[in-house]
């Protein structure tokens, strides 16, 4: 898959790219709009395997979603690709066995580019694992979109330090 040239590239991995992944596309979507980045910053979602490649979020990813003011519903589920570690600049894994999963893929000189994602966000949350919420209630989805805004707020800050 060719992406437009921008310039970085983020992509946000979970299990599945159901919940958690494609929320975080939509999030840091939004703040790039908001700070005006949104051309120079290319943004997409992928998972760890190919459990619903082809599929739109969960309903409960897009109903809390939305209730934010997030729209999912035109996002796909897809398995990270090998190309996925040439292409993007930023690999940024939802929980910290997304980002072990991740490095035994990853060519040697990209490692650096997998990160776990909530070692943006302030202190207590560095090193944490955003939950999965999947199979949970409501509740679960809300927690799931309160990390990833905290969390979203210092990614944008370091792409922006880095454009």
């Amino acid at each position: 898959m060719r992406f437009p040239v921008a310039a970085l590239q983020v992509l946000f991995v979970c299990t599945g790219n159901i919940c958690r992944s494609p929320s975080a596309e939509s999030v840091l979507r939004r703040g790039l709009e908001a700070a005006g980045l949104s051309e120079q910053i290319l943004v997409d979602s992928a998972g760890t395997h190919a459990y619903h490649t082809g599929d739109s979020p969960s309903k409960m990813a897009q109903r809390s979603g939305a209730k934010r003011g997030y729209d999912l519903s035109g996002l796909r589920a897809r398995e990270v690709t090998a190309e996925d570690f040439e292409n993007f600049d930023v690999i940024s894994a939802m929980d910290r066995g997304h980002v072990e999963f991740l490095r035994q893929l990853c060519p040697p000189a990209r490692t650096q580019r997998i990160q776990l994602f909530l070692n943006h966000a302030p202190q207590p949350l560095q090193g944490q694992d955003v939950p999965d919420p999947y199979g949970g209630g409501a509740e679960d989805y809300e927690r799931t979109l309160d990390l990833i805004e905290e969390g979203m707020k210092g990614l944008i800050e370091h792409l922006q330090s880095r454009l």
